[in-house]
């Protein structure tokens, strides 16, 4: 890929940007990151507009609209419409334009509300998804129907992964859309550096959680790029599970809080419970996430501190 023009959609976001660090670590010379601003991807001018200022070989499209259960619940219109429209655009101008592969990052929000444990990608049809999420698992669900249906009829190389939850430095730290990890990080130091003797969590601490740390995902989609050329959908996780309340006591010891943890069960819990099966990424392009959950959150809270 050294000698090859790549695209990353959302490359100066989170997973981004350490992505574009992972290529270029790997000797790719020619990698275009850009964001919103630069070209809003919902409108098929500036899709095209890409394309043409860009001309790239790949496309690697991270770019979505996304957010925590909050902000799934009072979005869902707006999060349905802009990640289709700019999945089926991009794949689409992509194939016209007869690149030489599309790779599309989905969601683990695609998966069924009660899909068994771990999830295969086999069961990504068996139901339909956890309600507060389902418009955005649905709608980036739609480029994997559209990677098979367009490598059946034109032969057109796209794959399509599905990332668990990420987590690590440069995360979403703003509680209005942020993720769980980040949020809780986040209200653990606040609450410390103010003197609070307590911090609200949502929902009841039973569901269940799997983490990626971010720059395992960005090996991931390099490893993906570089050897896959299926349009079966394949997970990247870190095969390992834990509970919110599990979760909440870690980073309460990692940051030090010494407060009350208040549950708020009037708040959603989201999907019951959440952890892949990751045989299909070691199988087909040798992916294995190497940091430990522990290790990663320390580095995560490390740099919330360096930056706050």
């Amino acid at each position: 890929m050294k000698s090859k023009r790549i695209a990353v959609t959302g490359g100066k976001g989170f997973l981004g940007k350490h992505l574009i660090k992972k290529l270029k670590d790997q000797g790719c010379r020619h990698v275009f990151a850009f964001s919103s601003s630069e070209y809003n991807l919902v409108n098929m001018e500036d899709v095209k507009r890409m394309y043409n200022d860009v001309k790239p070989d790949i496309v690697i499209h991270l770019a979505a609209k996304v957010g925590g259960i909050g902000f799934n619940r009072e979005n869902p219109g707006s999060l349905f419409y802009e990640n289709l429209m700019m999945g089926v655009q991009l794949l689409h101008e992509g194939y016209v334009r007869k690149i030489e592969k599309f790779v599309a990052i989905g969601t683990i929000c695609a998966y069924p509300k009660f899909t068994p444990v771990p999830f295969k990608e086999d069961d990504l049809w068996n139901g339909y998804p956890e309600e507060t999420n389902a418009p955005y698992g649905l709608a980036k669900k739609m480029m994997l129907a559209q990677s098979q249906a367009y490598r059946r009829q034109y032969g057109f190389n796209s794959i399509f992964l599905l990332p668990v939850n990420l987590y690590g430095p440069g995360d979403n730290f703003n509680p209005e859309s942020s993720h769980v990890i980040p949020a809780l990080i986040k209200k653990c130091i606040d609450a410390n550096l103010k003197n609070e003797k307590e911090i609200v969590v949502w929902g009841t601490g039973k569901p269940t959680r799997e983490f990626l740390y971010v720059e395992d995902a960005a090996e991931a989609i390099v490893l993906a790029t570089e050897k896959y050329n299926k349009s079966d959908p394949v997970n990247a996780g870190a095969g390992f599970e834990i509970s919110i309340k599990e979760l909440v006591e870690l980073i309460v010891e990692l940051t030090d809080f010494k407060g009350r943890i208040t549950w708020d069960k009037t708040k959603p819990d989201g999907q019951p419970r959440r952890m892949l099966d990751t045989t299909r990424a070691l199988k087909e392009f040798g992916f294995k996430a190497k940091t430990g959950f522990k290790e990663g959150l320390k580095k995560t809270i490390e740099w919330y501190r360096k930056v706050n």
